[in-house]
């Protein structure tokens, strides 16, 4: 009897460590899916109509700047504050656009005291770097991201497309799996894309990452369906 005891003893020892990974896998499987369930879905009572919301607003080079631009112009700025932009450590570009703009509305009245911060992010893979070289670079954007990800925590995510984005949403809807911060994903489809989406688009709205998607032209809806068509933003 002594010796079954510690037979059944001995066995169950040995099956606890994959008893709790199979536990602690579930779990996580189970939030993740939770996560997606909520995600698009309206915050309720955990965010006032009136509290300001710290905004995330990833730009990327070529037109993508040129595009978030035109949507932060008719952004309410005293909603989504403080704002903080980011940008691929090679394109200061974007961030002197950026600039311009948080410049013209620190002399206006009504937006005075609102803050802004600009920030650059390690890119993924340059244009023509090897794919050897970029597994390395690509691990070192990803723990800088996080980096940015822990230090601003934001509300709101914006973006539009840039390859950029995708280690920053990834990692935001993380940060909503762990219960870190419920940071909402907004992505605006470029406008170049007319019959298909790019792929940092399709990543995020086949993971089901972004809160809300839209795109800028019917076509894209009727293909991506839980995409919102909002017109032509250019």
């Amino acid at each position: 009897m002594g010796k079954n005891s510690r037979f059944c003893f001995s066995n169950l020892s040995s099956n606890l460590p994959i008893t709790c990974l199979i536990t602690f896998t579930t779990i996580f499987l189970l939030r993740v899916l939770n996560v997606i369930y909520r995600t698009g879905k309206p915050l309720g009572k955990r965010v006032s109509p009136q509290w300001p919301l710290s905004t995330l607003i990833v730009l990327g080079s070529g037109g993508h700047t040129a595009e978030m631009i035109n949507l932060l112009l008719v952004l309410r700025k005293e909603r989504f504050t403080p704002r903080f932009y980011i940008a691929a450590a090679t394109d200061n570009m974007s961030l002197q656009k950026a600039r311009v703009v948080e410049d013209s509305l620190a002399d206006s009245s009504e937006t005075k005291g609102l803050s802004a911060e600009f920030m650059q992010i390690y890119r993924s893979r340059e244009v023509g770097q090897s794919y050897v070289t970029s597994v390395w670079t690509t691990l070192v954007a990803i723990a800088h991201a996080l980096w940015l990800m822990i230090k601003i925590r934001p509300q709101v995510v914006l973006c539009n497309g840039p390859g950029t984005c995708i280690p920053l949403c990834v990692i935001a809807f993380f940060f909503k799996v762990v219960g870190i911060r419920w940071s909402s994903i907004f992505y605006v489809e470029s406008i170049a894309r007319v019959k298909r989406l790019s792929l940092s688009g399709l990543l995020l709205y086949k993971l089901r990452i972004a809160d809300q998607f839209f795109v800028q032209w019917p076509q894209l809806q009727r293909q991506y369906p839980r995409a919102h068509y909002v017109g032509c933003l250019m």
